[in-house]
């Protein structure tokens, strides 16, 4: 059930209409808490979607929204979980975002 939720919700984490992308950003920083590690099975598909764009994101609410998501994932997750997604990503990442996911990984 959690895989049919999350799929269905991805596509709004790099929503083209920004205050579509921005809700759903701050609504995953919401659910984060309340899931936890419960988020194992869909991790590696959250990941890319919330940090592709956003963390690049020249609108400051959807850089902040984005932010707030990944503190959020690395205060209320297993760090296990987190670390194979992360490094994948910041290989694969440019500017700010390489930055942000690479002091995340340190």
């Amino acid at each position: 059930v959690l895989l049919q939720i999350f799929d269905a919700f991805k596509p709004r984490l790099h929503d083209s209409n920004s205050k579509v992308n921005q809700v759903a950003l701050e609504a995953m920083h919401k659910m984060v808490p309340l899931l936890k590690d419960n988020l194992s099975p869909v991790i590696n598909m959250l990941i890319p979607a919330i940090v592709d764009n956003n963390l690049n994101s020249k609108n400051p609410g959807i850089y902040a929204a984005a932010t707030n998501v990944i503190q959020a994932l690395c205060q209320h997750l297993d760090n296990s979980l987190l670390l194979q997604p992360f490094c994948t990503k910041a290989q694969f990442l440019s500017g700010k975002a390489k930055q942000d996911l690479t002091e995340k990984l340190a």
